[in-house]
């Protein structure tokens, strides 16, 4: 649907509860398949960030949009305490989306469950290209809020029978392998240690908050993907620089990932500069640069977000909220 083209004068307010019930994982991946597929046939306006740092977290605003189409901006408060400190959740935030070729405000969503499929969405999106094809073990670090996402994402991608759950919080693992254990065909193993559990895994997803580095390359073996989830800001980080330089980067958005990826941290060490890492997502899902080139090489997705997911999965949910009578209608201007 071009934005345009709608007939409803009025804008959607969609809660968490309404953006869940109209977003599924498969069609979020296809969607943000297509957003960075947009971006490298010049197709997409950004994606653009800003960042503002304040004590215990963080603010951040993220734009994007696809020409003569949808426009989206996001807006986003990252305090990870909030959970034991006030009863909220770490991650709290609206999605503003417009019409792209007139402005007009079309909808106006909860950004908490867009923010976690589209992310884990993109992991899927990356291993794809970058994990090898017969991966059947996964270790997942860090089981908080985004770790259910990234396992069933990319349960839809590769042929996943085992998966390896790691977490500092004990509860948290078994929160995540009481759900996990409802999907058929994956067994999921609480793990204690990570030595052991690298050694086995094929893929490994990173979604901590972290602020040093714990991932080596001695626990890494040969051939294994890395979606690197956790470090959203320069504070954060979890994969240590020796491991970045020895593997195949691919990142969501250079700029971004230059700023406070893991990346960042590499080239404050000296180990990587901007022109080692191989390509950003959107070149290797265009077919402009290769994937994984061989069983044996490590690969790593670093991800930071981009706008360019938000506005993907925004523009699926809204066109269905509208097929489906669902949301609050308001207008602004009356």
């Amino acid at each position: 649907m071009v934005a345009g083209m709608t007939a409803n004068p009025s804008t959607l307010l969609l809660s968490r509860g309404d953006v869940a019930a109209l977003l599924d994982i498969r069609s979020c991946i296809a969607a943000v398949e297509d957003g960075f597929r947009a971006h490298a046939e010049g197709r997409a306006l950004g994606p653009a960030s800003l960042g503002v740092l304040t004590e215990g977290g963080g603010y951040h605003v993220k734009a994007a949009g696809i020409r003569g189409s949808f426009f989206a901006a996001k807006t986003n408060a990252n305090f990870p305490a909030n959970p034991t400190r006030h009863g909220l959740p770490t991650i709290q935030g609206v999605i503003v989306l417009c019409d792209g070729g007139n402005g007009r405000l079309l909808a106006v969503m909860d950004s908490v469950e867009i923010t976690i499929q589209r992310t884990a969405a993109a992991s899927a999106v990356a291993a794809r290209h970058l994990a090898r094809p017969d991966s059947r073990v996964a270790a997942l670090i860090g089981c908080g809020a985004q770790a259910v996402a990234q396992l069933r994402a990319l349960a839809t991608v590769l042929p996943l029978e085992r998966v390896f759950a790691h977490d500092l919080d004990p509860q948290r693992i078994a929160a995540v392998t009481d759900e996990l254990a409802r999907d058929p065909g994956i067994a999921v193993v609480p793990a204690a240690g990570l030595s052991e559990t690298l050694g086995e895994s094929d893929v490994i997803v990173t979604c901590t908050t972290a602020k040093l580095p714990f991932l080596s390359r001695s626990l890494i073996r040969k051939g294994s993907f890395i979606a690197a989830v956790g470090a959203d800001s320069p504070l954060k980080s979890e994969i240590e620089p020796e491991l970045m330089a020895a593997s195949r980067v691919v990142v969501d958005s250079l700029t971004q990932c230059a700023d406070y990826g893991d990346l960042h941290h590499a080239i404050e060490a000296c180990t990587m500069t901007t022109a080692d890492v191989h390509a950003e997502l959107a070149e290797v899902v265009s077919g402009r640069k290769p994937g994984r080139r061989s069983a044996g090489e490590i690969t790593l997705f670093d991800s930071t977000g981009t706008a360019l997911q938000d506005v993907a999965a925004a523009t699926l949910v809204y066109e269905r909220a509208l097929a489906a009578g669902r949301g609050t209608p308001m207008r602004f201007s009356g």
